[in-house]
């Protein structure tokens, strides 16, 4: 018993400072965004608000801040629907449907997720110019589109869907569409859940695609946006960290709202091997 509850306490105390490491950056960024420019500088640093201000907050507003955050907004929310749904779709036929080069297939997309995006830039920007989106958001969202990864974590979910369900809805007379939605997605949906988190996540901090595709002030992320305003000799790193914590608050909803579906898909992906 004794034992037990030393092991209580030491794993406790563990995950409390692992807890404090990892939130101490957010803190940081929070509180930063509210001193003073000199308050952000100084050494020592001063770890709690003296002197609250929302100076760094007015400076980061004066920029296209609102365009640049609606931007981003747009980008991955679009890319986390259109892969969900390719990356569904996709999954269930290489899961369910038997055809020749199935198997082909399916190895090219695991084959294609250990490729670096730098590999394919050359040939993929040529694409996007010559499809008349270059400096376009949808120059960021295209590539995107048949994410490898996402159609095969939604092929290892729909391995899960038992065939006697899919016989049944067709001997009952359901199209193949009626049987994808009412009883394929419903059994899917913690995948979905969290391949919606991981493409928002990736769509969200993908930097490198952005910063190649996005050219025009107006077009640009939150991320490129923030980027601007380093200077050469001087940066004002409050307005850095007031767009920091703006640029965190989407990761948040997104994380809260798919929370619950998000804990089932990763306790399924374990149980199931």
């Amino acid at each position: 018993m004794k034992k037990l509850k030393l092991f209580d306490f030491v794993s406790m105390t563990l995950l409390t400072l692992v807890t404090v490491v990892f939130v101490f950056p957010f803190y940081w960024v929070i509180t930063g965004s509210f001193k003073t420019r000199l308050d952000s500088l100084k050494l020592p640093p001063i770890w709690f608000i003296n002197n609250p201000t929302l100076e760094s907050w007015e400076t980061l507003f004066k920029q296209p801040t609102l365009q640049w955050l609606f931007n981003s907004i747009f980008i991955s929310v679009v890319t986390m629907i259109l892969v969900c749904a390719v990356s569904a779709t996709a999954g269930y036929v290489l899961a369910k449907k038997r055809f020749k080069g199935s198997k082909v297939l399916f190895s090219m997309f695991v084959f294609a997720m250990a490729l670096p995006k730098q590999v394919v830039l050359v040939p993929l920007v040529k694409q996007i110019s010559f499809m008349g989106f270059h400096n376009t958001l949808w120059a960021v969202i295209l590539p995107a589109v048949g994410w490898p990864f996402g159609i095969f974590l939604m092929k290892q979910f729909s391995e899960t869907v038992p065939t006697e369900l899919l016989e049944a809805a067709k001997i009952d007379g359901c199209s193949e569409l009626k049987t994808f939605i009412e009883i394929v997605l419903p059994i899917v949906k913690p995948g979905i859940a969290a391949l919606a988190i991981f493409t928002f996540i990736s769509s969200w901090n993908d930097y490198f695609l952005q910063l190649i595709m996005l050219n025009t002030r107006k077009n640009l992320t939150l991320q490129l946006g923030l980027a601007t305003l380093q200077g050469e000799f001087a940066t004002d790193y409050g307005v850095l960290m007031a767009g920091a914590s703006l640029a965190a608050i989407p990761i948040i909803v997104i994380f809260i709202a798919f929370q619950k579906s998000f804990t089932q898909g990763i306790t399924i992906g374990a149980v199931k091997g």
